[in-house]
């Protein structure tokens, strides 16, 4: 028996001693296992501060340790990546309900190593057959924000339920059944509220107020945030799931869970159909691919920006020798900023859907568009963004996002980068009666009216105008890295909004340009710009004397809370030895690795 299977992550009355064996056997083990990799791959670098976690036949890393350990389990088992991953999928909307989910959507990247070949699938949530391009807008014309935040008309035809089970009806070893079991229980019998959740449901009491069932699972009989220790229990969530581990996916599109979707749209207002959840399809997609200095980087294509707009952040930077750059230094915020804006006025005048848009994918992604941008970047003083873009309103993002990344690398050297979301906290605040699951706010992504900033503060054009059966416009970048001798090495994404391409472009570059571990380049300190707000929105740890220089060059710096939540999976020597970070700004992250060590000793 392994150490995975010794622990019983499903058994309440074991909660403790699974935080107290997790402790042991992290600590029983480390030495064992340095004594088996090779020296020139040391688990601990002593030349930095931060360290990622280690694994011998796998790696899994989410914003929830519970969901980690669920995939670590399931790798344990004989599972693969993918099946880890949707195990992991599932998992996250019982443990991390304001982003893990069933009733949103996301994008998958596979790399499948026997084939030597990257998949993307877009399960990307869809524009009702209702839907308007003025739907959210006032009788004066301004924008009716309170209704995208919140209202039923926000949710967009969820696709999480068919993009899981795509990927494992595909690419996956065990029966469904099993991958979601873990799921199922922990749903059925309850798990400990922690801070973290706690937490997150006092910042998301209003909006959870506004939907009786949410008020009912996520609050007390007195309306208040259920408190550290308190076993919360989903029992409706637990039918759900079970329904679609035993029925497959047209349990949640055809069947009973789909009827219940249908009846609450038509009490509250909202405008999904029978039709759109019976027509709603996920579709596996060529991912996008680019070149630093050697590295293969694989990523997301439309209706996600991330790939096109991260490919394109690398090929400028490029040209740009780093060796001349100190990490941190006012020269490289500048730099990494000015590239930023220009990638960011590509995002949001030209991509969208592309069953609706032609993106120029090919002219945005190549190396000589790259050199043209390159040229117009004044290296000494911050060009505005007026002088880039002229035209509409700009306001500051006045929400902030939560979506859920989760990275998977198993023993074959097969790997999963994984983000999916709900839009905001808890999506609309708005659970479907019997059911459990959260619906999202995802039309928010869409162009409510051309010129006025979303709420995550991107002004964005005529490209993303809503439109029936379309598909909103993504900032989610989950990213798979191959070598120079085309080896994979690394799993990874953030959640984050508009900020999630230039938190990938960030660690991209501390990890091979400035040789930093998967830890360390997580924990750097991060900065954002994204053409309007004029601003670089940037978290402690920039010195003085930087922020000086770059207030000289013309910048405005804003101070913010850390954003981000990287989730890291890495393998070194083809599976000697596995690697995972997660990024240390979130409670309740976890990197769980696989080991081969047998427990049976332990009492």
């Amino acid at each position: 028996m392994n150490y995975i299977n010794y622990i019983n992550y499903m058994n309440i009355k074991n909660i403790l001693f699974y935080f107290m064996a997790c402790f042991f056997l992290y600590h029983s083990f480390s030495y064992s296992l340095e004594k088996s990799v090779q020296d020139s791959f040391p688990i601990l670098e002593s030349s930095q501060i931060f360290n990622p976690v280690y694994g011998e036949k796998g790696m899994v890393v989410s914003q929830e340790e519970l969901a980690s350990g669920v995939g670590a389990k399931i790798l344990s088992q004989g599972g693969n990546a993918i099946d880890a991953a949707v195990a992991v999928g599932y998992a996250l909307a019982v443990t991390l309900p304001k982003a893990g989910n069933i009733g949103g959507g996301g994008f998958m990247l596979i790399w499948l190593n026997k084939e030597k070949k990257a998949i993307a699938i877009n399960y990307r949530e869809k524009a009702p057959k209702l839907a308007s391009k003025d739907m959210f807008l006032n009788a004066d014309g301004t924008v009716n924000n309170d209704v995208i935040d919140k209202g039923y008309k926000s949710a967009g035809v969820p696709g999480t339920v068919y993009g899981l089970n795509l990927a494992h009806k595909k690419y996956g070893s065990l029966p469904l059944a099993k991958v979601m079991q873990p799921s199922i229980h922990l749903a059925r019998k309850g798990i400990v509220v922690t801070h973290a959740l706690s937490s997150s449901i006092e910042k998301a009491k209003d909006l959870l107020l506004t939907s009786e069932e949410s008020t009912r699972i996520f609050l007390n009989k007195n309306k208040e945030s259920w408190k550290n220790g308190h076993i919360l229990i989903q029992k409706d969530l637990a039918n759900t799931l079970e329904k679609i581990a035993k029925e497959g996916t047209n349990a949640f599109y055809k069947g009973d869970i789909a009827h219940k979707i249908v009846q609450d749209m038509k009490e509250h207002g909202g405008i999904i159909t029978k039709e759109d959840l019976e027509n709603y399809k996920a579709e596996e997609m060529k991912p996008i691919l680019g070149i630093y200095r050697g590295y293969q980087i694989y990523s997301i294509p439309p209706p996600s920006s991330g790939g096109i707009i991260l490919t394109e952040m690398l090929n400028i930077l490029e040209n740009i020798n780093l060796k001349e750059v100190p990490l941190n230094s006012a020269k490289y915020y500048h730099t990494l900023t000015e590239i930023m804006n220009y990638a960011y006025y590509d995002r949001n005048s030209q991509l969208g859907d592309p069953h609706f848009v032609k993106n120029p994918i090919e002219k945005l992604t190549s190396k000589e568009y790259a050199k043209k941008i390159f040229a117009r970047i004044n290296f000494n003083h911050h060009t505005p963004s007026k002088q880039i873009q002229i035209e509409g309103v700009r306001e500051e993002a006045n929400q902030e996002g939560n979506t859920t990344h989760f990275s998977v690398i198993d023993k074959n050297g097969n790997m999963v980068s994984n983000t999916y979301t709900l839009n905001f906290w808890y999506g609309n605040g708005k659970t479907v009666k019997g059911t459990g699951i959260l619906l999202n706010n995802e039309m928010g992504d869409f162009t409510a009216k051309v010129g006025i900033p979303n709420s995550f503060g991107l002004v964005q054009g005529e490209a993303n105008a809503i439109q029936p059966q379309k598909r909103p416009l993504s900032s989610m970048t989950p990213t798979l890295v191959l070598n120079a001798k085309k080896e994979p090495i690394l799993a990874t994404g953030s959640p984050g909004g508009s900020r999630i391409i230039t938190q990938l472009f960030q660690f991209l570059v501390n990890y091979i340009d400035y040789k930093q571990n998967i830890a360390t380049a997580s924990s750097q300190p991060r900065f954002h710009s994204q053409l309007w707000p004029d601003e670089i929105y940037c978290e402690d740890g920039i010195s003085p004397d930087s922020k000086e220089i770059l207030i000289n060059m013309g910048h405005t710096l804003k101070r913010g809370d850390p954003f981000g939540s990287l989730q890291t999976a890495e393998q070194r020597k083809q599976g000697q030895v596995y690697y995972g970070a997660a990024d240390p700004r979130s409670e309740g992250d976890g990197a769980v690795g696989v080991f081969s060590y047998k427990v049976d000793s332990i009492p």
